[in-house]
């Protein structure tokens, strides 16, 4: 209101000037003066005014000014702005509320992250919280210790290394994923399911070029020949480059062991069982053990140190069973002498076994573990029991089910640690920090914060139990993926050259069937909808070979109805003989049980069946009971007699998707082909009339 009356009266005064010229000069000259001073005014207040409402509350004055010329400056700047109207005043105060405002979001939100900051989780806290006491890193082996540099993987470098799946191959790999001091490796030509997760001075990875070199046979990427593989084409056809060689791990110790060498092993997916085994493979301190005459999948790796390995007659000095190999004429009596001289092999040293101590891992030392389940993840882990050479690791905040038995070992347990030195993300237990825990609407499974799947790395996160890994669905799948290779999965089997004679119903194994298996590079069975004839690509003669059988939990109420005249021979003969997971050990195929289910098969020898038409085979197929849908799919895909016989379990299920019921009794026809014509040649003329009774 000052700025406007003064702006008036000079206006006024310059007005009067104007019109009476005769006034004195001096009156001229001040009514100038105050026209002048004026303008100064009002473009001072609003200055002022503006520096007052919108400057300073986005520019606040820097840290390093006094607290004190701060609040002076500022107060000083209200005291020297007067309001000049009440709509000038009501912009003021706005004004001033909004930066007040302001200032407590700012200061709400710096408080936010502060308490974040002091909640966030730590080792020393929980430790300190728990009683508890982290496992001593002198305890951990060099491979799970902290890293001593970091990585140098990048995404996209090409290497080799053994699928973990498939331990006895050596296949292409990319580095998909690198995350701290861990590699997620790729297997070129195959879905992102099957990637799996190593650290970066892993044994099991190797430069590319390296089997070449040492005389490893390296499978390429699907739709590339083993022959024709060459890596400098691969690597300019992909536009990648080879992992330099400097970054992996180099071992030049060696071992007391050589390929062809005989031993004992354990089974360590039976580890009950002891079986009969075999170097096939020898890598610096690190060998291959097979064991003989089964499917190659059961393969490990391991050093001389190994708990899991013994020499030759261990067993006879422990008084525990031996499994002797698959079709062994007297199982019950195996001598390793006449089986050292038969397939013309030696025995390991007893010197080339060094065991190791066992382990000084004790109940309740904290550590830091991958989670089995969802491989992508490190949790805080507990150590929940001990055996000598092997650790319960419990994960902290999940349930008791999750508990996992591993060997002491095993590269996935870190000291306490090591994800922070590795530059890894640690998972808290859940609920014991906000990173932590889990997001709504994520997973409905408790603890789970939605991260990872069930499938594998081709999805990195799910939404419902059905992806979940830590879902009641899926805790009680042990497989979820098919087998990588499937119709091209050939076992890799150590030579070895036998003459049996005796009764044909000694050679009955305890957990083993015999199927016939085609030659490695030889494709077992090509995908569903080309119709293309088996016997096109199993040019080669075939031969007999012992597949382990798969363990699968079959419910009975999955069976479906029976009839109940039929209900016995039907659990204790077809199902149990092809799905027990531990059969007795004198049990045996009850053929006589067979035919009553099958009557089909009756007196029809495998080498007549290997003769058959696709057309009779789909008639075969047909007159097996509840098979009558299925005879169409063998005729649809071209399988003549010779590639019925090939077939396995798993073919028939996962492969060709019969379901399990249907599968059974064509997978149990076979074996009793098999078994007509094994027992034709061994009981002679007792199995003759026991046939011709049953037609």
């Amino acid at each position: 209101m000052f700025c406007v009356f003064m702006y008036v009266l000079c206006m006024f005064c310059v007005f009067l000037c104007m019109c009476c010229v005769c006034w004195c000069v001096f009156v001229y000259v001040l009514c100038v003066f105050m026209y002048i001073l004026c303008m100064f005014v009002c473009f001072y207040v609003c200055f002022l005014y503006v520096c007052v409402t919108v400057y300073f509350p986005l520019n606040p004055p820097p840290a390093s000014f006094p607290s004190s010329y701060s609040r002076s400056m500022r107060s000083g700047l209200r005291a020297s702005v007067l309001p000049c109207c009440s709509v000038c005043q009501q912009r003021i105060t706005v004004g001033e509320k909004n930066k007040e405002e302001d200032e407590g979001m700012k200061n709400k939100v710096s408080s936010t992250q502060v308490s974040v900051k002091k909640r966030s989780w730590s080792w020393q806290q929980y430790l300190n919280e728990q009683k508890a006491e982290a496992a001593p890193p002198t305890l951990f082996t060099q491979s799970q210790s902290f890293p001593s540099r970091r990585t140098g993987f990048r995404l996209g470098m090409k290497l080799e290394g053994v699928d973990p799946l498939h331990p006895s191959m050596f296949c292409v790999l990319t580095v998909a994923e690198v995350i701290g001091c861990r590699l997620r490796l790729h297997i070129d030509g195959y879905s992102e399911c099957y990637d799996f997760w190593v650290n970066a001075d892993s044994a099991d990875i190797r430069p590319a070029g390296w089997c070449k070199e040492h005389g490893n046979k390296l499978h390429p990427p699907r739709g590339h020949s083993e022959t024709d593989f060459d890596w400098q084409r691969y690597l300019q056809s992909t536009g990648s480059h080879a992992a330099p060689p400097t970054l992996f791990t180099c071992l030049t110790a060696g071992c007391g062991f050589r390929v062809g060498m005989k031993l004992e092993a354990v089974d360590r997916k039976n580890p009950g069982l002891v079986c009969v085994a075999s170097v096939a493979d020898v890598i610096d301190d690190h060998f291959l053990v097979h064991f003989d005459n089964w499917d190659d999948t059961y393969d490990y790796w391991c050093d001389s140190s190994s708990p899991y390995i013994h020499p030759v007659g261990w067993c006879e000095e422990q008084g525990r069973p031996l499994t002797a190999p698959q079709g062994h004429p007297n199982p019950e009596g195996f001598v390793w002498e006449e089986y050292l001289q038969e397939t013309g092999s030696t025995a390991a040293p007893s010197s080339a076994f060094t065991l190791r101590d066992p382990h000084g891992f004790q109940v309740n030392h904290r550590l830091e573990a991958v989670d089995r389940r969802n491989p992508m993840l490190i949790r805080v882990a507990t150590v929940a029991d001990t055996e000598d050479y092997r650790v319960k690791v419990h994960y902290d905040g999940w349930s008791t089910q999750f508990d996992v038995w591993c060997d002491s070992d095993l590269p996935d347990l870190h000291p306490v640690g090591w994800c922070q030195r590795s530059g890894h993300p640690l998972e808290p237990p859940p609920g014991s920090s906000p990173l932590s825990s889990p997001s709504q609407g994520v997973c409905p499974t408790a603890g789970c914060r939605g991260v990872g799947h069930i499938k594998g790395a081709k999805y990195t996160g799910h939404h419902s139990a059905f992806g979940c890994p830590y879902s009641d669905i899926n805790m009680r799948k042990e497989v979820v993926l098919p087998d990588r290779l499937g119709g091209e999965r050939v076992v890799t089997l150590v030579p070895v050259v036998m003459h049996y004679h005796g009764n044909q119903s000694d050679r009955q194994p305890r957990r083993h069937v015999e199927v016939k298996m085609e030659p490695r590079d030889k494709t077992l069975l090509f995908p569903l909808g080309k119709r293309r004839r088996l016997t096109d690509r199993l040019s080669e003669p075939t031969k007999f070979l012992c597949v382990k059988q798969e363990e699968e939990e079959l419910p009975v109420r999955a069976l479906g109805p029976a009839e109940p005249s039929l209900q016995a021979a039907l659990h204790q003969s077809v199902f149990l003989s092809a799905l027990s997971a531990q059969p007795g050990r004198d049990l045996s195929l009850c053929w006589e049980q067979h035919r009553k289910l099958l009557p089909a098969v009756a007196g029809v020898h495998a080498h007549s069946v290997q003769h058959w038409s696709v057309q009779q085979v789909s008639d075969f197929i047909e007159s097996l009971p509840g098979c009558e849908e299925q005879a169409k799919q063998f005729r649809d895909e071209q399988i003549d007699g010779r590639s019925f016989l090939l077939l396995t379990q798993r073919d028939i299920v996962r492969i060709m998707s019969i379901k399990l019921g249907p599968a059974l009794k064509i997978y149990n026809s076979i074996l009793m082909f098999k078994h007509a014509k094994d027992g034709s040649q061994s009981h002679g003329e007792d199995g003759s009339q026991s046939h011709g009774k049953d037609t």
